[in-house]
């Protein structure tokens, strides 16, 4: 039977952008513009001890214990260049200031393969549509950087809603901003637990965009996997 189903909630990295570049590689470039020279490995693994130490420190951009997103980026770059062996505070915060600024811009983000002809056909069709993203306050302008914002009526942070997925209640908030219930809703995310599991705990529907040969041994019924975006529509009109 054709699922009755009236709104769209879609998860954003890795399912309608990705990085250009892997995020070392960013972080390097940004080096050299400085004449600062790190290993683009070290990078890499910096990064990922770094925002790791953060994010358990302070959970969802340290919403509710005082930092701003944007102060919670900046201690993550600059501690991945101290961890890579820069130690001088000026060009550490010149550096962080300035990945900062690019990270919320096209230059660092592309759209997925089939995301726009996806949106505009489930437009098309008289879905409406949302986001529901772990993501910082910069993700709306992002998104229109990438000209990705006029399919949505909202998009819903985890900054601004004050919970990150797999948090229940930042689904809850988003079928309150689309006025409706969950079963009428779906939710389209790249991540087993915080996308496909945690939409269905609050009674949503949800598709989960999976690579072939990714994670199969996860319990999702087939008629709930896209091996790409768009095949989401010949899924939901089944």
């Amino acid at each position: 039977a054709m699922l009755r189903l009236r709104f769209l909630t879609w998860d954003v990295k890795d399912t309608l952008l990705r990085l250009r570049q892997p995020v070392g590689e960013s972080y390097a470039a940004e080096a050299r513009a400085h004449g600062v020279r790190v290993q683009l490995a070290a990078l890499g693994q910096s990064f990922r001890e770094a925002y790791g130490a953060q994010s358990r420190r302070f959970p969802n951009y340290g919403r509710g214990q005082g930092l701003s997103s944007r102060q919670w980026w900046l201690q993550v770059v600059e501690q991945t260049f101290r961890l890579s062996g820069v130690h001088e505070d000026r060009v550490l915060s010149l550096m962080a200031e300035n990945l900062y600024r690019d990270f919320c811009s096209a230059r660092n983000w592309e759209v997925l393969p089939g995301a726009v002809e996806t949106l505009s056909r489930c437009r098309q069709r008289g879905f409406r549509m949302g986001v529901v993203s772990n993501f910082d306050n910069r993700l709306e302008n992002v998104l229109s950087q990438c000209n990705l914002r006029h399919h949505f009526e909202f998009v819903l942070t985890s900054e601004d809603a004050g919970f990150a997925k797999p948090d229940g209640r930042i689904f809850e908030q988003a079928l309150h901003l689309g006025g409706v219930p969950p079963e009428q809703a779906a939710h389209v995310g790249d991540d087993y637990t915080r996308d496909y599991r945690a939409a269905r705990a609050v009674g949503m529907h949800s598709f989960l965009l999976r690579a072939a040969g990714q994670d199969e041994e996860l319990e999702v019924p087939p008629e709930h996997v896209l091996p790409k975006l768009s095949h989401l529509l010949a899924l939901i009109e089944k």
